[in-house]
């Protein structure tokens, strides 16, 4: 594999600037770099989803699927024509350190994917990537927007809602002593 490192300021993939490493493989290597990118949305596997949905996904990591040929936006509407909701929710950041930026970019990803099903959302959105140096010693920061699946318009249905606030009550009694 060929890597030609180069400044390009309007990059879509490492917005604010920054160095892009564009990378030319043999048909036999998987270039991770050019697969991540602004918009692309990552789906958990056995989320539901609308029976009506039909979009083309590849396995990326455990656990998780790439949604192909669809942003985050093309997304939404498809889900929300089959009377589904995606839920825009908060913003997650997680960087890694790292000389080959590929890796440094899936190891970021990786990250960002674990805090997402950490707080038991199902999909996550791909909303910046930049590459940066601090003291010599390159890293990536991928930010993200977390998203949810589900059929109802209510972020939680009754079972979640239910366990939710049961903890809840757990909680506050194993705190007032009782």
């Amino acid at each position: 594999m060929s890597l030609t490192d180069y400044y390009n300021p309007g990059s879509k993939l490492l917005q604010g600037g920054g160095r892009v490493v564009s990378a030319h493989a043999l048909p036999s290597m998987k270039v991770m770099a050019d697969q991540i990118r602004v918009g692309m949305v990552f789906i958990e596997e056995g989320a539901p989803v609308p029976d009506s949905l039909v979009f083309e996904s590849e396995p990326y990591s455990n656990g998780w699927r790439s949604v192909k040929n669809l942003n985050g936006y093309d997304l939404d509407r498809k889900i929300r024509s089959a009377g589904w909701t995606l839920f825009d929710l908060s913003h997650v950041n997680a960087s890694a350190f790292g000389f080959d930026r590929e890796k440094a970019v899936h190891s970021a990803v990786k990250r960002a994917l674990a805090k997402t099903k950490s707080d038991n959302f199902n999909a996550l959105e791909i909303s910046q990537v930049v590459a940066k140096h601090f003291l010599g010693l390159p890293y990536v920061t991928v930010c993200a927007r977390m998203r949810h699946v589900q059929e109802s318009m209510f972020l939680l249905h009754d079972k979640q809602l239910a366990k939710r606030n049961q903890a809840r009550l757990a909680y506050s009694r194993a705190d007032r002593g009782g």
